[in-house]
């Protein structure tokens, strides 16, 4: 892939409001999608009617994976995840709960190095016994086959390292219900990290009709009832971060702001409140930040995950200190976030303070004349680096801003709607 380098020039004088516009919510696609596709919903009209060089990155892989499963069983098919760790657990829960479903698929070597074992074992204990295969290369391609008959139904999976494989397995869950009308479980074992992408999940499920039981570490898809029309989508939260703090230091608003979302990453706009800035909600779900930023922040990795980065960006020009906990989780995104979040800090003149979970972010006391960043294909680092830039008013080298495709296809182009220049 060709990487290039794009040099944001911010001038204060020329800044002004605007109000800006993020992309749907890939998180909440990619779950609508699934059940889309289970319950006769397809295709999604919100979806349909967002132009494709709007959607992210993901949800277009999400999409034509689940596309290739709705084939006839035939030949194998072959999937490319790209770098889309959702996207491929989810595609691998939904090919193998679909009969006799034959899958190639294959991703970035990224991708690959990511943790997915424990969805594997899980998937194979509970399905393998009735003819699920699941062979693995090194690390590509993965090949499945999917049984045509299924045995207990239940799940059983680690919930440490990631969300992802309880929520995968929970939409696999509401496939085998409609399937064999018999409820299917997914039991987490251990403590559950990013416990909010999870909820997230049980609420576009309910939202589609399915009944879910939830105890202590147990969520059970026990009853469907088809609702009258499928769920709206929202806007992307985890982007709607980038672009609230933007339109903080320009004066201006942003739109799709859905409040009533369960997407963790809403979480920004309580966070924020603890350096004293206070949200505005207008009409058409618009939404503004005001007031003077005073004191550090704390945050955790356990309630918010993909909100860290944005979070040190803000801390770098804050009056103290803030702390992100929990943050070990950061290592096994699309890139080691943990060392880009450190890398940014350093970048820009500030320094952090690693302590077992817990990074403390201290701001420079005299900002840099400017400051270059590489985002290593990650389009997270490469949006926080530059919300950075905007907040700080100091330019910005950005190695690899293509990325941002991944989740925010048009992220540039609202940064110019704020006087922005790119070069």
């Amino acid at each position: 892939m060709t990487t290039s380098t794009t040099v944001l020039h911010v001038d204060p004088g020329q800044l002004m409001p605007s109000v800006l516009t993020p992309p749907i919510s890939k998180s909440d696609a990619q779950r609508a999608l699934v059940l889309a596709h289970l319950t006769g919903a397809w295709p999604l009209s919100d979806l349909q009617d967002e132009p494709e060089e709007f959607l992210p990155a993901d949800v277009r892989v999400l999409r034509r994976g689940i596309e290739a499963l709705r084939l006839p069983p035939g030949p194998v098919r072959d999937v490319d995840c790209a770098d889309g760790g959702a996207p491929f657990r989810i595609l691998v829960t939904q090919a193998a709960v679909t009969p006799g479903a034959r899958v190639r698929l294959t991703g970035t070597p990224r991708l690959g190095e990511r943790p997915h074992g424990p969805l594997f074992d899980s998937l194979r204990e509970a399905l393998g016994p009735a003819g699920l295969s699941l062979t693995q290369g090194a690390p590509w391609p993965v090949e499945l086959t999917a049984p045509t008959s299924t045995g207990e139904p239940v799940f059983q999976v680690p919930g440490a390292q990631s969300s992802q494989y309880a929520s995968s397995l929970l939409l696999g869950c509401a496939a085998l219900f409609l399937r064999e009308r018999r409820p299917w479980r997914v039991e987490i074992l251990g403590a559950l990290t990013s416990a909010g992408y999870l909820e997230l999940t049980v609420s576009w499920l309910r939202r589609f009709g399915f009944t879910v039981h939830q105890t202590e570490g147990r969520y059970e898809v026990a009853a469907y009832q088809a609702p009258e029309r499928a769920p709206a989508m929202p806007g992307d939260w985890s982007s709607l971060g980038y672009l609230l703090l933007i339109a903080w230091h320009t004066g201006g608003s942003v739109e799709r702001a859905d409040l009533a979302s369960a997407h963790p990453d809403q979480a920004l706009v309580r966070i924020v409140e603890q350096v004293g800035l206070q949200s505005q909600v207008g009409l058409g779900n618009t939404l503004r930040l005001t007031g003077p930023a005073r004191g550090g922040l704390v945050a955790s990795g356990t309630e918010c995950p993909d909100l860290l980065p944005t979070l040190a960006a803000l801390a770098c020009v804050l009056p103290a200190p803030s702390t992100l906990h929990d943050v070990s989780i950061l290592r096994l995104k699309e890139s080691d976030r943990l060392e880009g979040i450190r890398t940014l800090v350093d970048a820009f003149g500030g320094r952090t303070v690693l302590e077992g979970e817990a990074l403390t972010v201290h701001p420079p006391a005299t900002r840099p004349a400017r400051f270059a960043m590489d985002s290593r294909g990650d389009h997270r680092l490469a949006m926080v680096s530059a919300t950075l830039s905007v907040l700080s008013g100091v330019p910005l080298a950005l190695t690899g801003p293509e990325c941002v495709e991944k989740s925010f296809p048009g992220f540039w182009r609202q940064l110019e709607r704020t006087g922005v220049r790119l070069s």
